[in-house]
């Protein structure tokens, strides 16, 4: 999950490039399409063409819509955002899973678990300042919808994990995000530059490797203890936007990530010791 997340972030700062020049749908169906051909190769050469084809068509084909709703909100939202605070807001997403993995996928999450989460949200809240400014952007708002999106398309690799191949997962939502987004995308379609064709490919590589190992990680580890390492997106996010726009983040922000990254490791923490008493 650790390395998903920085392959993500860096896959992220090139949609952001990308996102100056292209419509958010557009921008999404180059991701897909970008990923698809490295990720079709592997699926064949480790499993063949029947796990691909021998699938829960009604799951993928929910996963391929939430993938194109998510991927343009974000895209949307990131444009007009910096990267450090379009992830603070996306940090929902742990909490959205931790609530969905007990009714949808059985599992126990005791208080401690989510009072760590809890105060990792409140870090979110400082991160959005106390007025809530950040709230009522139309920015702000897309993010929230991707996050949903994603938290959803969490909960449904899990399920799909009992009986679908992790290849057929990666390539299905890749192709559906690729045609998807580009369908809604040709009417406003932006001739792609030369200059940008190293960017999309980078893309491609990036978030190959990264939805596999995010699509691995779901499928070994439960839900909800594996989302809140989402947190440490932050600390790629405020490197990035230094590095490529600039953009330092003030004390409040500071504070923000300060509370999230301490959260998390308090969640790791008290999960090692608990599994630690359950298999000394």
């Amino acid at each position: 999950m650790l390395v998903a997340v920085a392959l993500f972030a860096m896959m992220d700062a090139g949609l952001k490039q990308l996102s100056a020049h292209y419509p958010p749908f557009q921008v999404a169906s180059l991701r897909g399409a970008a990923s698809l051909p490295l990720v079709l190769v592997w699926a064949l050469a480790t499993v063949g063409v029947g796990p691909l084809i021998r699938v829960r068509w009604s799951l993928h084909l929910l996963r391929g819509v939430l993938g194109v709703a998510m991927m343009a909100a974000f895209v949307y939202a990131v444009a007009r955002m910096p990267l450090s605070t379009t992830y603070s807001i996306f940090f929902v997403a742990p909490l959205m899973i931790t609530a969905m993995s007990v009714p949808f996928l059985g599992e126990k999450v005791g208080p401690r678990r989510w009072t760590a989460i809890a105060v990792g949200l409140i870090g979110v809240l400082v991160l959005l300042r106390p007025t809530g400014e950040g709230m009522v952007s139309l920015a702000a708002l897309a993010v929230l919808v991707a996050a949903l999106m994603y938290s959803v398309s969490a909960i449904t690799v899990r399920i799909l994990a009992r009986t679908d191949s992790t290849q057929s997962m990666m390539v299905w939502l890749m192709a559906m995000i690729a045609v998807g987004a580009g369908v809604l995308a040709w009417p406003q379609w932006v001739p792609i530059r030369g200059d940008d064709l190293w960017l999309i490919a980078g893309i491609g590589v990036a978030g190959a490797l990264g939805q596999y190992a995010i699509t691995e990680a779901f499928r070994m580890g439960e839900a909800s203890l594996i989302a809140p390492l989402e947190y440490t997106a932050l600390v790629w996010g405020v490197l990035l936007d230094l590095t490529l726009w600039g953009v330092l983040p003030d004390a409040i922000t500071w504070l923000g990530a300060g509370i999230i990254i301490a959260s998390g490791l308090y969640l790791l923490r008290r999960e090692r010791i608990h599994a630690e008493a359950e298999h000394p």
